[in-house]
């Protein structure tokens, strides 16, 4: 038999300044050549950049046109008015911004720290930021690598580099050379910066710092990634465009047929003005600003940050969603899978051992196999503090899985078998044993490793009746288990123990061992996952696994989660996707664009799927939490970071970081998305149909010759009032709650589709004919005059676009199913604006500023009754429309 012998881990002993590092002289010269170990991933923008993207609008610009009309014709009160809208819609946009980017300042510094090095020979703390090229850089478990290193010296060192590679297991780190053009996962003699060193101490010489280091690389493709506008500003845009042509059509139509008729170009142009005034809804921009913001407050209840307004639609428009599976699926945290003993096999459940579940957790098998994952094992770990276990992450969970059973004494086990050698597992043995103090004064031996080793030192297996021999056949059946659960894509370490005469380590102490069986590790599922799937699923929402992890490891995760539902599912490697994005034909193409998991993946890789998912017009959110999701997240039409596993460099790429990272918390978004853009577009077809009404009446106004028919300031009264706080209580309404039971709308599906126009217009058409039926009335039986017929005009627009707002439930929802008439903001809104237009007819100052004169009782009933009819052939017209649809 063999016995393993010790294999250095230290180089011999380096030369200056290597020894004692960098003097102070030189760091401070070499950090004014290189620069700060810092890596910008995002400038702040200044206040007044922010300030100056508010009125960069085409609608701001058509208002701003009006108001230096107004002011040209020394109407100085409308010319304030209007530029009052601009600057009140400009300052909530810009505060909400602020406090957006004021919150990701505080999470970048939060993320200030420290790193130690040798500077003259001593041990110095210093700002992460001044470490440079050349500095000795010292690590230990529980740091995070400040630099990119080359190792000088490594004590059973291990490394967690999933935030650059996507791998969930720790890197033993060793100082032989990798071999030629090696990838970074496989640079096992460097340290990279911003990984986790999770067991073990080292020093390794700085050869690279901030923008020159590999995280540096990927803040550089982040910033490369272009950022597109969401499909909201883009539908909010097209809309804007649609109003303003509208707009300009109407005035130049308008001030053409008066010339030609020889009336005053001075009295066309204030019509044009009012016109623009009119046709466009100053208060939907405001709106939808305020119904997303109040959306992203819901959404902050629910642990989401959420960094830009419009991304909170966009998640609502998604239909196709890549996924990392370390830390966002999985819980970053390794566990016992499967323990596989001589007598048969037991599979844990992700989260919690069931002790009751098998008869072979209660055997002497076990108690060894506990035993042994006990005592070899060099890890930390105590059940109340699970969170600040330090050390291997397959010790740690060998030490949870001890601690779960509950006739399994963990203390009293390492404080009886006091440790008196160890030998460290390295890559040449691939073993790690221990010797212990055993009653009687005898010594026990604790091995674990891979099973093709270990099985070479076991002539003999434990059983219910104690060793017994094990026959080469039965090796062989071992390895095959041990390769099946590998193709699983679990890791698997075999244990096993020996009893020696005395407590004192032999020349060949690892000779003679008694085989326990094999114990198989993964990263579980995060216990959230497979519902929020499963609501995706049913909301038509393509989920997508695209990670750096090997791709046996992907698809077991894959299929516990149910993403790869077919058995015979298999990951697109990134090995694989040069030749079929290259070649998007036929049968790659299909696997491309319906694969559901992605494996080895490199994080330039995840932006050309992101890029070809977007090509063919489909909304990409991207959920992920290292360094190497971040050009993705950019990219994105919404990228998604965890807060709190993930890095600095992921949550200022992404527009939504959750605070708990909770995949759940992803579908609370994405309805939350649904509902908001329900909402936006029933206001927009709420404010579009009042201003369309308020078109109509100054064109026939001025066809029948009555000029506008209603004064500049009234309209804005009309529009930033009566209609602003109705179409509000719209935007936030809580939607209904078979949100996620539908597929997500076309991407390219505008606000205001065809069938909306005409409904908008339909409704329009009621208030003015409603309106000049009762001013027809008025004038043949109350000798109405000029001035108060159009403070009819006034008031009864006013009352009919209050009413209107319960035809916004839907076509063909009766009053009496109606969820408008519901919503408790909505009758919050017309008791605000009651009371609003009560103070206009009371209120001297704004009598005067809206030409409001004294009324007869006659019309209040001239007011009224158009309001009513609205409300009611409303009602008609969205019964008519639903019973056509229904024949159709």
């Amino acid at each position: 038999m063999a016995s393993f012998v010790d294999v250095p881990t230290t180089k011999p002993a380096p030369t200056r300044p290597q020894v004692s590092g960098l003097s102070e002289a030189e760091a401070q010269q070499r950090l004014r050549h290189y620069g700060p170990n810092a890596v910008e991933t995002a400038v702040e923008e200044p206040w007044w950049r922010v300030l100056l993207r508010q009125f960069r609008s085409l609608i701001v610009a058509v208002l701003a046109g009006a108001a230096a009309f107004s002011f040209a014709f020394q109407d100085q009160v409308e010319g304030y008015a209007i530029l009052a809208v601009i600057g009140l819609n400009a300052g909530i946009g810009f505060w909400l911004e602020w406090n957006a980017q004021a919150s990701m300042a505080a999470l970048r510094r939060l993320g200030v720290s420290t790193a130690r090095v040798l500077r003259d020979g001593q041990v110095r703390a210093v700002p992460a930021d001044q470490v440079t090229v050349g500095d000795v850089l010292l690590v230990e478990a529980g740091e995070v690598v400040a630099a990119d290193a080359e190792l000088l010296e490594a004590q059973q060192l291990q490394v967690n580099e999933s935030a650059l590679t996507g791998e969930s297991m720790p890197v033993t780190k060793q100082l032989a050379p990798p071999a030629p053009n090696a990838p970074l996962a496989e640079q096992t003699n460097r340290l990279f910066k911003g990984t986790a060193v999770v067991n073990g101490t080292g020093r390794a010489l700085v050869t690279g710092v901030g923008a020159g280091t590999q995280l540096g690389t990927i803040a550089e493709l982040v910033q490369q990634a272009r950022h597109t506008a969401t499909p909201l500003e883009a539908k909010l845009n097209r809309l804007a465009h649609q109003l303003v042509l509208i707009t300009l059509a109407l005035a130049v139509l308008f001030v053409g047929l008066g010339l030609l008729k020889g009336e005053s170009a001075y009295q066309l142009l204030k019509t044009a003005i009012v016109l623009a005034v009119a046709a466009i809804p100053e208060g939907m921009s405001i709106v939808a600003t305020l119904a997303l913001a109040y959306g992203m407050l819901r959404l902050a209840r629910r642990n989401v940050l959420v960094k830009r307004l419009a991304a909170v639609e966009t998640l609502g428009s998604t239909d196709v969603i890549f996924t990392d599976k370390t830390g966002t699926l999985t819980q970053n945290q390794m566990a016992v899978h499967t323990a596989w003993l001589p007598e048969g096999r037991v599979d844990f459940a992700p989260a919690t051992i069931e002790i009751d579940a098998s008869p072979l957790l209660r055997t002497e098998a076990y108690q060894h196999l506990l035993r042994v994952a006990v005592l070899c094992n060099n890890a930390t770990f105590a059940p109340e503090r699970a969170d600040a276990a330090l050390g291997d992450p397959l010790e740690v969970a060998l030490l949870s899985l001890a601690h779960q059973s509950p006739d399994f004494d963990v203390p009293g086990t390492q404080a009886g078998a006091g440790r008196l050698a160890e030998q460290p597992f390295n890559s040449d043995t691939r073993l790690m044993a221990t010797l212990h103090r055993h009653d009687h004064g005898r010594g026990w031996v604790a091995v674990k490793g891979a099973a093709e080793e270990v099985l070479r030192y076991c002539p003999q297996q434990q059983t219910a009746d104690g060793p017994q021999p094990l026959v080469p056949a039965e090796q062989t059946e071992w390895l095959q288990r041990a390769q099946e659960l590998a193709a699983q894509g679990l890791r698997t370490l075999a244990l096993a123990y020996r009893v020696l005469p005395e407590a004192e380590a032999p020349s060949r102490w690892a000779e003679e061992l008694t085989w326990l069986g094999l114990i198989a590790f993964l990263d579980p599922p995060r216990p959230e996952v497979v519902p929020a799937l499963d609501a995706c699923r049913r909301a038509g929402i393509r989920v997508i696994m695209v990670t750096g992890d090997h791709p046996a490891t992907a698809l077991t995760i894959a299929r516990q989660v149910h993403l790869a539902t077919d058995a015979q599912a298999t990951a697109v490697t990134g090995g694989e996707l040069p030749d079929l994005l290259q070649h998007p034909n036929g049968a790659g193409r299909r696997r491309l664009l319906h694969a559901a998991v992605f494996a080895r993946v490199s994080p330039a890789q995840k932006l050309d799927l992101v890029s070809l998912y977007q090509q063919q017009g489909h909304v990409v959110a991207m959920t992920g939490d290292g360094v190497n999701d971040a050009p993705a997240l950019k990219k994105a039409d919404i990228g998604v970071a965890m807060g709190l596993r993930g890095t600095q460099v992921a949550a200022e790429a992404a527009a939504l970081v959750l605070s708990d990272d909770s995949f759940a918390s992803i579908v609370a978004a994405v309805a939350q998305g649904r509902v908001i853009f329900t909402n936006i577009r029933r206001f927009v077809l709420y404010l579009v149909s009042c201003n369309l009404s308020e078109i109509l009446v100054v064109v026939a106004a001025g066809l029948l010759g009555h000029g506008a028919g209603l004064l500049p300031l009234q309209i804005l009264f009309l529009n930033l009032l009566t209609d602003v706080f109705p179409a509000l209580a719209l935007g936030v309404g809580r939607g209904s709650s078979r949100v996620m039971h539908h597929p997500p709308r076309d991407p390219q599906d505008p606000i205001m589709r065809p069938g909306d126009w005409r409904l908008a217009t339909a409704y329009a058409a009621l208030m003015p004919l409603a309106l000049l039926g009762s001013l027809y009335i008025g004038w043949q039986y109350f000798e109405l005059s000029a001035a108060v017929s159009n403070n009819v005009l006034f008031y009864g627009l006013a009352a009919a676009q209050l009413l209107h707002v319960f035809n916004m439930a839907g076509v063909g929802t009766s009053l009496r199913h109606n969820d408008v008439l519901r919503n408790g903001y909505v009758w919050l809104a017309l008791g605000l604006c009651t009371g609003l237009l009560l103070l206009t007819y009371y209120l001297p100052l704004l009598r005067g500023l809206l030409d409001v004169q004294a009324l007869p009782a006659s019309a209040l009933l001239l007011i009224g009754a158009p309001a009513g009819a609205v409300l009611l052939l409303g009602q008609l017209l969205g019964w008519l429309l639903s019973h056509r649809q229904r024949v159709a």
